[in-house]
């Protein structure tokens, strides 16, 4: 009889417990509506981050944060804006946002294309020809923004020390990795097309033609692809390859800014080379 009292006496604590606290959540974005914060560049510090006097923050806006963590962080991300000035070099022109979104993006089209054309011409002088190029989305880690392009976008999009390499494989292995990209989530191609539907391959064809499993085929790609990255294996069962020293997001950048050189903004197109079938 006590052991149930008891019992009781605890059921009944949680029910109140329960019923005298309730909480509400409210998402914002985070856009820097609410301190009036934007990203800064080599000269505005002040205008774009805030100040930090006595332990006191002072934001954009006006809204003062007193004690607390908010000033020290605040400090922490203005005292180390001198060592990023370098990073604050606006290096091209977007007329409007570059963003990832499956099956097929313009950003990653536009990276996956330079990867053909770049690993295409370091690889002529040697006679091997690039038929197709192919990299992982994961590795493309930021968006391009509207407005001038930082190189600190560049940095921050392809952070990874992946190099560019050169792989031959016969049709029926790429065929494999493109039936395991069918099943596993889409990548960036170049010089192919692919049609999927329910995760699984319906067609397959480079450069306009079907696939032939017993032509060698070369292609572009990057070393953390070769054997296990992301699950793919690209050195397996390699007729022939070729690693370089050239890191992917070097090459990029190196392209964005002979583009700009040249007068061109940064923007690219989507082709249909990736569909997916309901």
């Amino acid at each position: 009889m006590v052991k149930a009292k008891i019992i009781l006496a605890f059921a009944g604590l949680a029910l109140l417990c329960s019923c005298a606290h309730s909480f509400k959540w409210e998402a914002y974005k985070i856009d820097g509506h609410r301190t009036g914060v934007t990203v800064p560049s080599a000269t505005n510090v002040p205008e774009a981050l805030g100040v930090v006097e006595d332990s006191v923050y002072t934001s954009p806006k006006g809204k003062v944060f007193k004690g607390g963590s908010t000033p020290e962080v605040a400090r922490l991300l203005i005292d180390v804006q001198p060592e990023m000035a370098r990073l604050k070099e606006v290096i091209a022109y977007a007329p409007e946002p570059m963003a990832k979104h499956k099956p097929e993006d313009p950003l990653c089209n536009f990276i996956v294309d330079r990867l053909f054309a770049d690993m295409s011409a370091i690889a002529a002088p040697t006679g091997r020809k690039i038929d197709m190029a192919f990299t992982n989305r994961g590795g493309i880690r930021q968006d391009i923004p509207q407005g001038d392009v930082l190189l600190d976008d560049i940095v921050s999009m392809l952070p990874f020390a992946n190099y560019l390499c050169y792989v031959q494989l016969e049709g029926r292995d790429i065929r494999a990795i493109l039936e395991y990209m069918a099943e596993n989530g889409v990548q960036a191609i170049s010089g192919a097309r692919v049609v999927i539907k329910n995760k699984k391959l319906v067609s397959a064809e480079i450069g306009g033609q079907p696939i032939d499993d017993d032509k060698l085929y070369g292609v572009a790609t990057i070393d953390f692809l070769l054997d296990g990255g992301d699950g793919y294996k690209f050195a397996r069962n390699a007729k022939d390859y070729m690693l370089t020293d050239v890191r992917i997001g070097d090459a990029i950048l190196a392209d964005i800014r002979k583009m700009t050189a040249e007068g061109k903004e940064l923007k690219y197109f989507t082709d249909g080379r990736i569909v997916r079938e309901k």
